[in-house]
């Protein structure tokens, strides 16, 4: 049986984490599990049931009703992608709206929402092969992951890849109001009461303020092959 390892990401915002996992995911043929995108899928699941709107969260009838919640991911073989399940059916679309997006951070700061979360990440990472990102994946989800990274960079890098992404979009933005943003979120992710953002004692740190994307794959490519060549 060929040898798979599970490998964990976290680390701050707007450091490329989603992308380094989803290439270094890809190049393996292992499954890439989208943290942000389960988040949405519940928060699918609340608008769709009325149990969340402008005005009111009915977290009561969210917490009972997570236990019979099913969310997943297939593997769409036209696009060789990841697409996120909730209950048997597809919502990779669904869950981009604005909608959805407006709400999310409100459901996921439900306690019950986290640690049932948690529960099926585990549970889809059980036979290894999976690349999973976020901020509490070497600390809480995947304690045990075979190999994990604490990606970081500079403030003014992430403010900058940041801006030129928003740019390349037409969206005319601030640069100091995305820096002085960024810096709020680190405090905020940092100082949060359930899961804050930490680095694993065991995480390797890769600072990729002057990294590309392929001497990032050349870096942990060595770490992996060494991984799977122990004995």
């Amino acid at each position: 049986m060929e040898k798979k390892v599970t490998i964990a990401i976290d680390g701050y915002s707007s450091c490329g984490k989603s992308t380094f996992a989803k290439t270094i995911a890809k190049e393996l043929n292992y499954l890439f599990i989208d943290s942000g995108a389960m988040y949405r899928a519940i928060t699918l699941w609340c608008i769709k049931n009325s149990f969340i709107s402008d005005s009111y969260i009915d977290t009561e009838s969210i917490v009972d009703g997570l236990e019979n919640i099913s969310v997943y991911f297939v593997l769409n073989s036209d696009t060789n992608t990841p697409e996120i399940f909730l209950n048997s059916e597809n919502v990779e679309s669904e869950i981009r709206s604005l909608e959805v997006t407006k709400h999310v951070s409100e459901i996921s700061r439900i306690p019950e929402v986290r640690s049932r979360l948690v529960e099926l990440q585990r549970k889809i990472g059980a036979d290894k092969g999976i690349v999973m990102d976020g901020r509490d994946i070497g600390t809480v989800v995947f304690p045990n992951a075979d190999i994990k990274i604490f990606m970081t960079a500079s403030v003014d890098i992430r403010a900058k890849r940041r801006y030129d992404e928003l740019r390349a979009k037409g969206i005319n933005v601030d640069f100091e109001e995305i820096r002085s943003g960024i810096i709020a979120r680190d405090i905020a992710d940092e100082n949060r009461d359930i899961s804050p953002l930490r680095k694993a004692k065991d995480a390797i740190t890769l600072d990729n303020s002057r990294m590309s994307v392929e001497a990032q794959m050349r870096w942990i490519r060595e770490i992996i092959e060494k991984k799977l060549n122990e004995s």
